[in-house]
């Protein structure tokens, strides 16, 4: 485990919570520092399998079913009212972004077309601190038609309207804003297919990169620089910032995957190795925000870092 003591203390180690799911994804924490994760059940792996949203308590150490069927639930954030955002993806999903009350658990879908038309499949969101959403909508599994010309990065305002702000990030999947809500960070992992493929049916893989897109103040992005290129190796999953704008990025190199802690020039920080390969990460709250949640394979794992994590101010 490569490290540096200001991002990762000495004495840090990985502990396992939970490790009974079929493919993890999209891990988040409530206000009550209860953390939620899709375990995405692959329908052609899973048995059909409908998904699965999970609830992990920290103080009991249970995890138990929050949501099924989820609407194959993939990236999830709670935003500052405590609503619980998700993407939802194709694959027998909803293929959608919908919000739930936590306290009622009633559900609103929020965005469902994109001028008519479904979307591909949406993948991972973030939201600055404005209220509005961002989400990716790339094409990974699904056996349902693919209806958008890109696969792109979407803003859903606060009044609604969904916007597509990104076209030129090859096939997005992670995306955070940062702290000073000046910079959207996009990762690419172009795959080269629209689902899963036999092995004698090999893909060319395309743009495999962490981007960052300058964020104007009327949540419009611009492209400013590719600050890790991770080709030929497989691109970044999804991703995480601290206080201080560093990145914690799900790396899913064939030769080396785990968590890469990354200074907001790209700079390596820091690496946390993984078991299995990672597919997102989550930060806790107060007292708990040096805790960073990661899922992996099957599993939702768990350790402490040395900067506190960044969150949405609470409203």
């Amino acid at each position: 485990m490569a490290q540096s003591n200001s991002v990762i203390p000495q004495n840090s180690k990985l502990e396992v919570l939970y490790d009974q799911a079929h493919f993890t994804e999209g891990p988040t924490v409530a206000h009550d520092g209860n953390v939620y994760f899709s375990d995405i059940t692959f329908t052609h792996q899973a048995n059909m399998q409908a998904g699965h949203i999970m609830k992990y308590d920290p103080s009991t150490g249970e995890t138990s079913v929050f949501r099924s069927p989820s609407g194959m639930s993939n990236g999830m954030k709670f935003d500052a009212k405590g609503r619980l955002v998700v993407a939802e993806g194709a694959d027998y999903g909803g293929r959608r972004i919908t919000r739930t009350d936590m306290n009622s658990g009633k559900s609103d879908i929020i965005a469902g077309l994109y001028e008519g038309r479904p979307f591909n499949s949406p993948n991972d969101l973030t939201i600055d601190e404005k209220g509005r959403i961002y989400f990716t909508d790339p094409r990974y599994v699904g056996h349902e038609p693919v209806e958008q010309p890109v696969m792109g990065v979407y803003r859903i305002d606060t009044n609604g309207a969904v916007q597509l702000v990104v076209a030129d990030a090859g096939k997005p999947n992670g995306i955070a804003v940062s702290p000073d809500q000046k910079t959207l960070y996009v990762g690419s992992n172009d795959s080269g297919s629209l689902r899963e493929m036999p092995d004698e049916l090999p893909t060319y893989m395309g743009r495999m990169a962490l981007l960052a897109y300058d964020l104007s103040s009327d949540g419009m992005a611009t492209y400013r620089e590719t600050l890790v290129d991770y080709a030929p190796e497989h691109g970044p999953d999804g991703f995480e910032v601290d206080v201080e704008g560093n990145l914690y990025v799900a790396v899913r190199d064939a030769t080396r995957f785990g968590i890469g802690i990354y200074a907001t020039d790209g700079e390596e920080l820091g690496f946390i190795n993984t078991p299995e390969l990672p597919t997102n990460v989550a930060f806790g709250r107060d007292d708990a925000s040096k805790n960073l949640y990661i899922t992996a394979g099957g599993s939702l794992l768990r350790i402490d870092v040395g900067i506190d994590g960044y969150h949405l101010p609470t409203k």
